[in-house]
């Protein structure tokens, strides 16, 4: 059964780095969740590296759950791992008729699942760029079956317009340096076109005003017409 909100955690999880958008705009951040992927390009590239129909998923960083259910249809159990209690609040909410679905306080660094109990683990835009992630993936390590995979989405700013946007407010993040990563740690690369394909132009709007500095946000907006936007992601991906 999906856990009650009786027990709901007060304070976020130790370990857990900050996100800049859904933490402090869920209800804007629900308008960047429809609007991404609307072709479920993401989705369907996992399911060709391993179908989790009937069996064992673990959503890490999963948010308010706006993925849950889309697990929940094929597997055999969804669970659902968030550090931030008022997130993880609406999670339970949007999955409590899930039977299969349960939701747990917790973080890459410390998972709370069994050993080798997990067929296979999303982390979409969850914070997981690459150097300083090594706690999570000894996690990862341990919480997955012989056979599952862990599946990790991210940002490719090498290319396309976001991938241009996301060079120009956060030119800190060396998309090479992130590469030479994932690489070095045995995963390999699934280069990803997708979209951000909004229905108002004030919803876009609103979504690129929580993703990067105002100045940023402004410039782009500015040389930047319509309701879509070309989108180039990573699917990053490890058999175990």
């Amino acid at each position: 059964m999906a856990s009650s909100g009786s027990d709901r955690p007060s304070t976020v999880s130790t370990g857990a780095v900050p996100s800049p958008n859904i933490w402090h705009h869920p209800d804007v951040y629900e308008l960047e969740n429809r609007a991404v992927d609307p072709d479920r390009r993401i989705e369907a590239a996992i399911r060709d590296l391993l179908d989790w129909t009937g069996r064992d998923v673990l959503d890490l960083g999963c948010g308010t759950g706006f993925h849950l259910p889309r697990w929940a249809y094929d597997a055999r159990s969804v669970l659902g791992v968030e550090p931030h209690p008022d997130l993880l609040a609406i999670a339970r909410r949007r999955t409590a008729r899930l039977d299969n679905v349960r939701l747990a306080q917790g973080s890459a660094q410390q998972i709370p699942v069994a050993d080798a109990s997990i067929d296979l683990v999303q982390a979409r835009w969850a914070y997981f760029f690459g150097p300083g992630c090594e706690p999570g993936l000894r996690e990862l390590d341990r919480v997955v079956r012989r056979g599952g995979a862990a599946f990790v989405i991210d940002n490719d700013a090498t290319r396309s317009t976001f991938g241009r946007w996301f060079r120009r407010g956060y030119p800190n993040v060396d998309p090479q340096a992130v590469e030479r990563f994932w690489s070095t740690h045995g995963w390999q690369r699934r280069p990803l076109d997708v979209m951000w394909r909004f229905a108002a132009r004030e919803d876009l709007e609103s979504v690129v005003r929580i993703e990067f500095d105002r100045a940023t946000a402004e410039a782009v907006l500015a040389e930047h017409d319509g309701l879509e936007v070309d989108y180039a992601v990573n699917l990053w991906w490890r058999r175990y």
